[in-house]
C-alpha cells in the first residue's frame, strides 16, 4: 500500500522510513523537500539517492485536497473550496496584511458542536480530516500564492479557526501542528500558530502537555445560561471548568494570555451589564478579548450589533483593565469571514434535514 507522505509528522516519517530500511536523515530530507520547498515530484528531490527516489515512486505519493473553487474578496482575502472526497469539501481562507499573512485552516468536514451563530455548525458533521488534509491546506496555499521576492512563503501565521472543532480531531490536529512548528517543515513559532476551541476541557489539558501553541477560546457569553444556548458544549464543560482549564493551559503556553473570542449579537450578548459580567468571569485568567462583528448567513437567527454598541462594550472591558480589540471584518463579500464558512458536507448528523423540516 502506498502512503501519502503529507500524513506524517517528523516522528511518523522517521518510523516509516525505518520500515523501508532507510536512515533517519532521509526522513528529514524529504520533510524539507515537501514542506520547505513545496515539492511533490520525487525526481526533483536532487539530494536523494536515485535508488531511493525510485523506491518512493512505488511506495509513496504526495497529495493535498484539490481545489474546487477559488474566490478573492475586494480586500484581497482568498478563499478556496477544497475537495476532501466522499461528497465533502472544506474551506480555507488566506488573509493578507502588511506585516503578516494568516491562513485559516479547517480540521473537520462540518462541525458537531452546532453553535447557534455559526453556519458551519448548521451544515452538520461528516468526519475528521486526516493530517494530509489539514497540513495540505497550508502546503497547497503556499504553492498557490508563491514565494515573495525575498524567497519566503507568504504565510507567516496559521489559525485553526476554519470548519470544525480542532480538539475533537485531536491526534490529527497535533500531528499537523508539529509539522507547522518543525524547523525541517514550516518552522513557525508557537506564538504564530493558534488553536481555537469552543472549550473541550480534557483536550485543552492534553494540548497543553503535548503541543502548546497560542490558544483562543470561543466564549460568546458571560454566564452558563446564555452560553448553554449559544455554545451547547457548555452544558458538558461549563464556564467554571473552562476558566480553570484556561489557567492551567497558561502554565505552558507560548503566550502569557488566552484570547477570548466573542461574537457580538444584537440584543443577545452585547449589553453593558453583560460586559461587566465578563470582567468578573475572567478576573483570574490573564486574557485579551477579540470582539467579532456577527457575520450573517442564510436563515441566521441573529443580527450584528451596531458599531456603537460594540465600541461601548469594548470600552467597558477596557475600563476593567482587559485588553480588547474589535476584529476587522475580512472577506465577508465572499462569505470568508468568521462564522460564515460552510463548505459542502454530507451531514451524518441529519441536522440539515431537521432544519429543513422546522423551516
Amino acid at each position: 500500500m502506498t502512503e501519502n507522505l503529507l500524513n506524517f509528522d517528523a516522528a511518523q516519517m522517521t518510523a516509516w522510513f525505518a520500515e523501508q530500511g532507510e536512515k533517519p536523515f532521509r526522513a528529514k530530507q524529504v520533510l524539507r523537500w515537501l514542506h520547505k520547498a513545496g515539492e511533490s515530484d520525487f525526481d526533483a528531490m536532487s539530494d536523494l539517492a536515485l535508488s531511493l527516489r525510485e523506491k518512493l515512486k512505488l511506495t509513496a505519493y504526495v497529495k493535498s485536497p484539490q481545489v474546487m473553487r477559488e474566490e478573492t474578496a475586494t480586500d484581497g482575502t482568498h478563499k478556496w473550496l477544497l475537495d476532501v472526497g466522499t461528497g465533502n469539501a472544506v474551506e480555507t481562507v488566506f488573509i493578507p496584511e502588511t506585516d503578516r499573512g494568516t491562513l485559516c485552516v479547517s480540521t473537520q468536514a462540518g462541525c458537531a458542536l452546532d453553535c447557534a451563530f455559526c453556519s458551519t455548525g448548521k451544515q452538520g458533521f461528516n468526519r475528521n480530516l486526516s493530517v494530509a488534509e489539514i497540513i495540505g491546506q497550508l502546503w497547497w496555499a503556499n504553492r498557490e500564492l508563491g514565494k515573495g521576492e525575498d524567497g519566503h512563503w507568504p504565510i507567516t501565521n496559521v489559525v485553526l479557526m476554519g470548519m470544525g472543532e480542532p480538539l475533537l480531531n485531536f491526534d490529527n490536529t497535533v500531528s499537523a501542528l508539529r509539522l507547522m512548528l518543525d524547523d525541517n517543515a514550516y518552522g513557525l513559532s508557537r506564538r504564530r500558530v493558534t488553536v481555537s476551541t469552543s472549550g473541550i476541557v480534557p483536550a485543552m489539558d492534553r494540548l497543553r502537555d503535548e503541543c502548546p501553541v497560542a490558544l483562543a477560546v470561543s466564549l460568546h457569553a458571560p454566564n452558563d445560561a446564555l452560553r448553554n444556548v449559544l455554545v451547547p458544549v457548555n452544558q458538558k464543560y461549563p464556564l467554571r471548568e473552562l476558566m480553570s482549564a484556561c489557567r492551567r493551559y497558561l502554565e505552558k503556553a507560548p503566550r502569557d494570555f488566552v484570547t477570548f473570542e466573542y461574537v457580538m449579537l444584537e440584543g443577545v450578548n452585547d449589553s453593558v451589564q453583560q460586559a461587566r459580567e465578563l470582567i468578573d468571569l475572567v478576573r483570574e485568567v490573564p486574557c485579551k478579548f477579540n470582539l467579532i462583528p456577527f457575520n450573517p448567513f442564510p436563515q441566521a437567527p441573529y443580527k450584528r450589533s451596531d458599531m456603537q454598541t460594540v465600541m461601548r462594550f469594548r470600552d467597558v472591558l477596557m475600563q476593567g483593565d482587559i485588553v480588547t480589540t474589535i476584529r476587522k471584518v475580512r472577506g465577508d463579500d465572499i462569505a470568508a469571514a468568521c462564522g460564515q464558512l460552510a463548505g459542502k458536507v454530507q451531514d451524518k448528523t441529519k441536522r440539515t434535514h431537521r432544519l429543513t423540516e422546522v423551516v
